[in-house]
């Protein structure tokens, strides 16, 4: 297995511990910035990588998710992912804000929400141009996975994981809990 997708996580890392940590827009609250010296992460590893298809709905449904702050989005669920993590199989579905967009979302609870990992759930972003192969499969690496901008400060409203997306198995792959 080519250790490129590894140094790409790597430098991913390291760009957004250095942006957390100084840029004016970062979500770490001003008050915490100058004693922040990066985020937490799972060692990224080569079991939480997987290269499948999606299974696209042919006729995707709109669904009703909820945010951080109460409120609501609407999404469109997309297609399923099925993967097997440590020997149990796992459906996670993929969603899209709107139908043109290349950028599949996939938010997720697991074992590990609460406990080592955010509460609330993590995030995949999978963008059509870096997480295709050349065979037409998704790149589906849960090294990437990433917390929502409200498990670093109140003032932002993010949807949160639909219960379909709620996993009984631990993800220990991507982005810890924060503090």
């Amino acid at each position: 297995m080519s250790t490129d997708w590894r140094r790409a996580i790597q430098t991913q890392r390291t760009e957004k511990d250095r942006y957390f940590g100084s840029d004016p827009r970062s979500p770490i609250p001003d008050a915490e910035r100058e004693s922040f010296d990066g985020l937490e992460y799972y060692p990224i590893d080569g079991e939480y990588r997987f290269e499948l298809p999606l299974d696209e709905y042919d006729d995707p449904e709109r669904v009703t998710v909820g945010t951080s702050t109460d409120g609501e989005r609407a999404y469109l669920r997309w297609g399923e992912f099925r993967v097997t993590v440590d020997g149990d199989d796992v459906a996670l579905q993929a969603y899209k804000s709107d139908p043109a967009d290349d950028r599949l979302w996939v938010p997720f609870r697991d074992a590990t929400s609460g406990d080592e990992t955010y509460g609330a759930g993590r995030y995949l972003d999978l963008e059509y141009d870096s997480h295709r192969t050349s065979e037409g499969n998704w790149v589906l690496d849960f090294n990437e996975a990433y917390n929502p901008t409200c498990a670093y400060s109140d003032r932002y409203e993010c949807p949160l994981p639909p219960t379909e997306n709620w996993l009984e198995v631990p993800i220990e792959a991507g982005e810890k809990a924060f503090r």
